[in-house]
């Protein structure tokens, strides 16, 4: 049986419960596993702000993997491992579209959320990830940095629309993937979470077949296809099921404590 060493697990839908709690039979999971000397990383679209306080509570103190995979970063000195950012000029291109548009779009710069329209879709956004925002209409007026990200929020009906039509806008550079049905993200094309599992196995030195990776949704298959044993939720989306080494139990029944009984903590 191989003995898996890294385990990379997504946060909404997979570690976390609808109620966006884990709960104490996962932690307990963990803390064993993390003492067996396994390396247990977060690896989310959330920014690093909004998944470090998750990090913490479940007790991992080793880098995470956000911004589904532009951006590692320590937990405990904030240290940047690795980092990809959107282009300014294409950036800018999605702000025009979506003006011209009538389409929600948020930003995020030096870890920092910036939103061009007000309302429901923002104020919703980020009382789930528990962070604050700055809103700024104008793309000119925004600060000096790098864009780690993308984002518009819509129906789901109408981003399945505007997806084909983005792609070539945004060209090569750039991915274009879904988190939840109405999250349509945009990041670099070396910054999916497989880029950023690969990265952080080699940092650690781990062989990719001793790697697991648990997720839910579409923008969690880069990993999944990377890692020794790519494990999807129950509840995961069907396509994301069936490119799956396994399937697991869903997040309200404690799947990822079920992947780290069966395959990683030693009876």
């Amino acid at each position: 049986m191989t003995e898996y060493k890294l385990v990379a697990m997504d946060l909404d839908d997979t570690l976390l419960r609808d109620d966006l709690s884990v709960s104490e039979a996962t932690k307990a999971a963990m803390a064993k596993a993390i003492a067996q000397g396994v390396h247990l990383t977060i690896a989310t679209g959330r920014m690093f702000a909004s998944a470090k306080q998750v990090a913490e509570q479940v007790g991992i103190n080793v880098p995470i993997i956000t911004y589904q995979g532009s951006l590692i970063r320590n937990l405990l000195d904030s240290q940047v491992l690795y980092e990809r950012f959107v282009p300014k000029e294409t950036a800018r291109l999605l702000y025009e579209y979506t003006r011209e548009h009538g389409l929600y779009l948020q930003t995020y710069i030096n870890d920092r959320l910036y939103a061009f329209n007000d309302g429901e879709k923002l104020v919703a956004y980020a009382k789930q990830s528990n962070i604050p925002y700055i809103v700024e209409p104008e793309f000119d007026r925004l600060p000096e940095g790098h864009h780690t990200k993308l984002m518009i929020i819509d129906a789901p009906e109408r981003l399945q629309e505007l997806a084909p039509i983005l792609r070539p806008l945004v060209g090569e550079d750039v991915h274009v993937t879904t988190s939840k049905p109405n999250y349509l993200e945009f990041i670099h094309r070396e910054g999916t979470k497989g880029h950023a599992l690969r990265f952080l196995a080699s940092h650690y030195g781990i062989p990719m077949e001793q790697t697991i990776a648990i997720g839910d949704a579409w923008n969690d298959r880069e990993m999944i296809e990377a890692a020794g044993l790519g494990v999807a939720m129950a509840n995961a989306v069907p396509a994301l099921r069936e490119i799956a080494d396994y399937v697991t139990l869903s997040n309200n029944e404690d799947g990822v404590r079920h992947v780290l009984e069966k395959f990683v903590l030693k009876t």
